[in-house]
């Protein structure tokens, strides 16, 4: 359904009332449930200044610049993708920082954490500023850029991370290269004794990794790229982490998690981890997405097969798992076509998240409340963002306004990314968003985009 939508100002009958005793509002959101701390609420939202301000039965008493009636549809806190690959600066080719945040917000995405993994590398005081530069004007969702860990910053990284707009501190373990690559204990814990954020990490074992390359290179098979990145990859570098993270008392934040033995493990060990999983890893299996999907399916750390799919969706539905991060990081047809493992891995991701896990909440794999936990308000909580995650009175005008009921079908001409292509390409889904409000400024309109982009830098409660 469409729902209407009114400029003018909501009025009564002058025998009840007089235009001034009204309240007045920026904007008013009325007839939708809503989704608060509480649960579902048949409620309005009045917002003023890009904040809330009141919530509650508000047609009566207020007045509005811009009223939307959302009868039939979902009001969800904006939804925050903590963790994509914007691509931007270097590699513009595939993807940059306004393409990106478009598909966002197309996909009901209010918010963005972006990786350091870009050329040059994100390294510095003034890579992080390049990058916010870049943004400005150009960002259709609030953002915060993560640094790179490495042996090059490691003494500096506390001052580092304090620095506005940025969103932490992200470690590879293994699959990066150069001076990004972090995979020695020595420079692990130089990394970790330097800073108190949560540090983000990407944990595969590199050694193993490069032990067991002649699989890959051997076969030239994507269907062996999760026997090449094995579990034991995976696992041992997610022990290694956390062991040393315990010697010095820092919190962990795990990126991806793609195994059963993983979670088994993370979930002994979450009194200062907390656990990411993707959409990809909750949607696909192997060996059938590499056989429908060649290279498409390529994704470091990889798919695998059912059962740690099933492991993953269990670790959901027992909180194990804080976030769900889509780990956008396109590249383009052409790259994806060339042979494996020449082929990079990665897919795009942040404009479908919202799509695929609407769609898992219609089978029944999880609850909205359960989904709105993982993408609001979890990684507003384990990231300590001021004034994200929740729909309460103070707190940022962010919504992603969906239709349950709506059903579409993903397709290839749908994705604003500059790699334009997503592996659900025909994948019909059940659930869809229908508008997204950025602070108050409606971005996407009846699924169309509106206005200009004015997404800001995410501001963090531990930064000064």
């Amino acid at each position: 359904m469409t729902p209407a939508i009114l400029k003018a100002p909501l009025s009564r009958s002058t025998e009840t009332t007089k235009q001034h005793d009204l309240r007045h509002a920026d904007l008013l959101l009325c007839g939708g449930t809503v989704m608060t701390p509480n649960g579902a609420e048949h409620i309005d939202i009045a917002c003023v200044q890009g904040r809330i301000v009141a919530l509650g039965d508000l047609q009566p008493s207020w007045s509005a610049e811009c009223l939307l009636d959302l009868s039939g549809l979902h009001v969800l806190p904006g939804v925050i993708d903590s963790q994509v690959h914007f691509r931007e600066p270097g590699l513009e080719h595939k993807e940059n920082l306004e393409a990106g945040t478009r598909g966002a917000v197309l996909g009901g995405v209010t918010a963005i954490f972006e990786m350091p993994n870009t050329h040059p590398l994100t390294l510095g005081a003034a890579d992080l500023h390049a990058k916010l530069n870049a943004a400005q004007g150009r960002s259709w969702c609030d953002h915060a850029f993560y640094i790179g860990g490495s042996s090059l910053n490691a003494e500096s990284l506390q001052e580092l991370e304090q620095l506005p707009g940025c969103a932490g501190i992200k470690v590879f373990m293994g699959s990066s290269f150069g001076d990004l690559l972090a995979d020695q204990d020595e420079v692990l814990i130089r990394i970790l004794r330097h800073g108190r954020r949560r540090l983000a990490v990407h944990a595969e074992d590199e050694a193993r990794l490069r032990e067991r390359q002649h699989i890959a290179l051997d076969s030239g098979d994507v269907r062996q790229h999760p026997v090449w990145r094995d579990v034991p990859s995976a696992l041992m570098a997610t022990q290694r982490i956390v062991r040393l993270a315990a010697q010095v008392n820092r919190r962990l934040h795990v990126l991806h998690v793609s195994s059963a033995e993983e979670m088994q493990f993370l979930a002994a060990h979450k009194a200062r981890v907390t656990v990411e999983v993707t959409p990809h890893h909750l949607s696909l299996q192997a060996p059938d997405c590499y056989e429908r999907l060649g290279t498409l399916a390529q994704m470091n750390p990889p798919v695998r097969e059912q059962r740690h799919q099933d492991a993953l969706w269990q670790a959901v539905r027992a909180g194990v798992v804080d976030v769900i991060g889509s780990d956008h990081a396109p590249h383009t047809l052409s790259e994806k076509s060339q042979g494996y493992p020449a082929s990079p891995s990665g897919m795009t991701g942040v404009q479908t998240l919202l799509p695929l896990m609407l769609n898992h909440v219609h089978a029944g794999r999880l609850s909205l409340q359960r989904l709105v936990d993982l993408t609001s308000t979890g990684p507003a909580r384990i990231f300590g963002l001021e004034g994200k995650g929740r729909i309460a009175v103070g707190f940022d005008a962010d919504f992603s306004i969906v239709d349950l009921k709506a059903r579409r079908r993903i397709r290839n001409d749908w994705m604003a990314s500059v790699s334009g292509w997503s592996p659900y390409d025909g994948l019909p889904v059940v659930g869809w968003p229908i508008h997204t409000i950025v602070r108050g400024h409606c971005v996407v309109r009846d699924e169309a985009l509106e206005g200009q982009a004015q997404g800001r830098p995410l501001r963090f409660l531990d930064v000064p």
